[in-house]
């Protein structure tokens, strides 16, 4: 299935949503009825964009409030994460992160949930609708208002966003390329079976990285599969390595506190 290929249709789960969703379905362009591969569907607990067919994985939504966010947020080792060391977290510094490889938003959580102020980028126009939906959801809960307010998304081609840029620089620019898929099990995570149809992989991470290194003012950060090698074109500082995953950092200036 190829991306131009996948069809989707608009569902309410509940008549109460009918209309709401015929906003998402006309920015979106989507069908209301008729064959499809997916459907964005709107009810009580937010949007959500489910596979049909047999061998669906399950809806996938985004959800900051409940959950493992809500987990994550509360016992997720805070500055000591790794990913909070590799965009150079540290005592009296929390840099300006543009995440442009966005995504569900939850590595933008950690980090605003750490302090940092977010920008996000997301290509893939269902993927930024679950995105915006789960921030505004975010923006209504009382002990997650305030990290929502601290990440604002943008929709579009992150390359040519980050080339034509406007106003401050961001300090440190995050990416998390997809990768060609590798793993011959079929139980990889829902949200790679679902992205991979509408997404593809980034064939274009070369150019994202170039972009994102003649743009950031302080570093470059790249979340790569531990054993993956690194994107082509300069080559990494150095890194940081856990069990499954590895940050390439890729740094301009060191980051300092404000005095």
């Amino acid at each position: 299935m190829s991306e131009e290929s996948v069809r989707v249709r608009a569902e309410a789960l509940e008549p109460a949503f009918t209309e709401a969703l015929g906003g998402w379905a006309a920015r979106l362009g989507l069908a209301r009825e008729g064959e499809a591969d997916f459907a964005l569907q709107l009810g009580s607990e937010g949007l959500q964009l489910l596979q049909l067919g047999p061998d669906s994985p399950g809806p996938v939504r985004v959800d900051f409030v409940e959950g493992a966010a809500a987990h994550r947020r509360k016992f997720g080792g805070g500055s000591g994460q790794m990913i909070a060391k590799a965009v150079g977290v540290q005592p009296g510094v929390r840099p300006r992160v543009l995440d442009a490889t966005a995504g569900l938003g939850r590595d933008a959580y950690v980090l605003a949930t750490l302090g940092c102020e977010m920008t996000l980028i997301e290509r893939q126009p269902l993927i930024a609708a679950l995105l915006e939906d789960g921030l505004a959801r975010a923006a209504r809960d009382l002990e997650t208002a305030a990290i929502a307010a601290r990440m604002h998304l943008l929709q579009g081609n992150a390359i040519e966003l980050m080339r034509n840029w406007q106003g401050e620089a961001p300090q440190v620019i995050y990416l998390d390329p997809m990768f060609p898929h590798r793993d011959k099990s079929a139980l990889v995570k829902k949200e790679m079976r679902l992205f991979r149809p509408l997404v593809g992989d980034d064939q274009d991470a070369p150019a994202l990285l170039e972009a994102a290194l003649a743009l950031a003012s302080h570093r470059v950060v790249v979340k790569r599969p531990r054993k993956a090698p690194i994107i082509e074109g300069a080559k990494p500082g150095y890194a940081l390595e856990g069990k499954s995953s590895r940050y390439d950092i890729y740094p301009k200036k060191k980051l300092e506190a404000k005095g």
